[in-house]
């Protein structure tokens, strides 16, 4: 079996998953590969269908930090699991923070994340 088979999401894009025997082989060369800057995602999963992600830590923590400053992130958590659900054609992320009530031009207070 290949240790990485590609997946295609419903808007067309394809991305790669990485079986978990490979990702556990190649853990270390995936840490190098965030060290030095590669944000990744590294997608894991059995048979091609993905079921985890492997991110950075700084990249999770600033959704953590953005989870946690949604006053209603139960409300866009349920919308953004109906949409990857969904099988429609991807929405571009302007519509989607419309529908959020986002301001995409607002800077991101990231004080409190280390410095790169």
């Amino acid at each position: 079996m290949d240790s990485e088979t590609p997946y295609v999401l419903s808007g067309g894009e394809r991305i790669w998953v990485i079986n978990p025997a490979a990702a556990s082989e190649h853990l270390p060369q995936m840490l190098e590969r965030f060290r030095a800057g590669e944000a990744g995602p590294f997608i894991v999963g059995d048979g091609g269908q993905p079921e985890a992600v492997v991110i950075p830590w700084d990249a999770w923590r600033r959704l953590a930090v953005l989870a946690a400053e949604t006053e209603e992130f139960d409300h866009v958590y349920e919308i953004a699991r109906e949409r990857l659900a969904n099988d429609a054609p991807s929405v571009p992320l302007e519509e989607v923070a419309a529908e959020l009530g986002w301001d995409l031009s607002e800077p991101i207070d990231d004080s409190d994340l280390p410095k790169k």
